[in-house]
């Protein structure tokens, strides 16, 4: 820990209270456990990559990201985008000493890799069970020492949802051994209910899980003294009368001082799933989550509360969001859209990030499907992103650019023409089908060191602007609107790419990224 903190969003206010949300980013269908003082939250990554983000807090309330439990996707299937595809909503747990992550792949079937340490090495992917559309693992070691698996399915590939199962696992926990048995059917008073999260208190077996959608939905708890069931069911959380919408899919941790805290997700549409933090109770052997304002025993979210008693105060963290490239490895916010070939992209001795141009046949049309995106998660709301690059572009059409990536795209870049270098900013209003760009503005210019800059509003309306000179008198362009991705937000990302076939390339020299409050 010590990174510099985020200047565009601190959950903690200073005064023993935390606003939410806790993580102002799209870390989507987060699950957390606590391991003596310390919590770990992972969440779903789908096609990017390093895969299955691992974050870490003393007081859940300031977290730091700390590393990826995979470096990569299996070969060659994800070497291409596959936009929306790869790990969805995975579960960490601790059991014997060592670390297990279930994660889904919704294509291929569930699978497990441990590690005696959070920060690895961790092993090699287990295939616990092969099938489409087994999503939303996560695993319960019981008293007897046998082990289960709850999951959920995803109708787009296994033609069924709104469904939980229950399936026995060896005492390993890496193969299933049995037959799925339905312990809840959803479809009545629960369609589209997903993301189980499996527990055991004072002789229960419990089944967080939410339902109803990720923008609309609501919290619902099964309970039973039986582990298939029958299920009794609650709803322990709605949005209520608060502005949080589809509050829901998360974890239930403790603290050392006996409190209950439950950390979720809330769908921002272009700014993705960021993560909030609520208090949680229990009453008659069911929890209640956030504020019982009608004594129902059905919470709704808070927005500002008292932090948790961890019985200690720590300092504030964030996760990284600003770069300066001055490290030998890239900063752990940066994520591909696949798998990164060797000559991509290296950090320097001289503090910059060195990006060559990737040949893309169809790049002077469209990024869509270019693997070479490097891209980082909305930070906040409203936020400025600036950077200082020098291009020395080798070929015609080569370019680098700044681009805000989601179902569709903008980016300003800097491209090579016959008679120099301009200044262009595209955009795309049709990505996922892949249209081709349009021109919003041209601009020849001087030199080789530019400064690139993208605004955003709080409603997800975006503008770019640029500067060829030291007085960096930013000239801005046309406004865009931000639309998240495949089951992601939108992702703030930076290319350079060419359209010929060469044994050589040029290349663009990233001195910074810097993410401050939009002026």
């Amino acid at each position: 820990m010590g990174q510099p903190v985020s200047k565009v969003w601190v959950a903690d206010n200073g005064d023993g209270t935390y606003k939410n949300p806790v993580i102002n980013a799209d870390y989507s269908d987060p699950d957390a456990i606590r391991v003596g003082d310390d919590y770990y939250m992972i969440s779903s990554s789908f096609n990017h990559v390093p895969v299955l983000p691992i974050l870490q807090s003393k007081d859940l309330v300031n977290w730091q990201l700390i590393g990826h439990a995979l470096k990569k996707l299996p070969s060659p299937h994800f070497d291409t985008v596959r936009h929306g595809g790869g790990v969805w909503a995975p579960s960490i747990r601790y059991h014997n000493n060592e670390f297990y992550i279930y994660y889904p792949d919704p294509d291929f079937g569930i699978y497990l890799i441990k590690s005696k340490n959070i920060n690895g090495p961790w092993t090699e992917p287990i295939m616990v069970e092969a099938g489409k559309g087994l999503i939303d693992p996560c695993p319960l070691w019981d008293d007897n020492g046998k082990a289960y698996l709850v999951h959920a399915y995803a109708g787009s590939r296994a033609g069924i949802k709104s469904i939980i199962v229950v399936k026995e696992l060896n005492k390993e926990g890496t193969k299933v051994v049995d037959d799925a048995v339905m312990v809840y059917d959803g479809h009545e008073l629960d369609p589209t209910i997903e993301g189980p999260k499996f527990y055991k208190r004072n002789g229960y077996y419990y089944i967080f899980a939410p339902a109803g959608g990720v923008n609309t939905g609501w919290q619902t708890v099964l309970r039973s003294k039986n582990i298939y069931g029958p299920y009794e069911r609650k709803v322990v959380m709605d949005q209520g009368s608060t502005t949080i919408n589809g509050p829901h899919q998360g974890a239930w941790v403790n603290t050392k001082t006996g409190e209950h805290w439950f950390l979720h997700f809330q769908d921002k549409d272009a700014y993705g799933r960021v993560v909030h933090l609520q208090p949680m109770k229990w009453i008659n052997d069911w929890p209640v989550i956030g504020e019982d304002k009608d004594g129902d025993g059905k919470g709704e979210p808070v927005t500002t509360y008292k932090k948790p008693n961890v019985g200690k105060t720590y300092s504030v963290t964030t996760v990284a969001d600003s770069d300066e490239f001055n490290t030998t490895k890239l900063g752990l916010q940066w994520q591909w859209q696949a798998n990164p070939k060797e000559g991509w992209a290296y950090p320097t001795s001289s503090g910059s990030l060195r990006m060559f141009s990737v040949y893309q046949a169809d790049s002077i049309n469209s990024i869509w499907n270019s693997p070479n995106i490097l891209a980082q998660k909305l930070p906040a709301e409203g936020f400025s992103a600036k950077l200082k690059v020098t291009f020395r572009p080798k070929f015609k059409n080569e370019k680098f650019g700044l681009v805000i990536f989601g179902s569709d795209y903008a980016f300003i870049s800097i491209e090579k023409g016959d008679d120099g270098l301009y200044i262009v900013c595209r955009e795309n209003i049709k990505a996922d089908k892949n249209g081709v760009e349009s021109d919003e503005a041209t601009f020849l210019v001087k030199g080789n060191t530019f400064w690139l800059e993208v605004r955003m509003e709080q409603n997800g309306i975006y503008s770019f602007g640029f500067s060829d000179d030291d007085k960096q008198e930013m000239k801005v362009v046309k406004k865009h609107i931000a639309r998240p991705g495949r089951w992601v937000g939108a992702k703030l990302g930076i290319f350079c790419l060419r359209n010929n076939i060469t044994n050589d390339t040029g290349y663009a020299d990233i001195d910074w990224i810097r993410i401050e409050p939009a002026k």
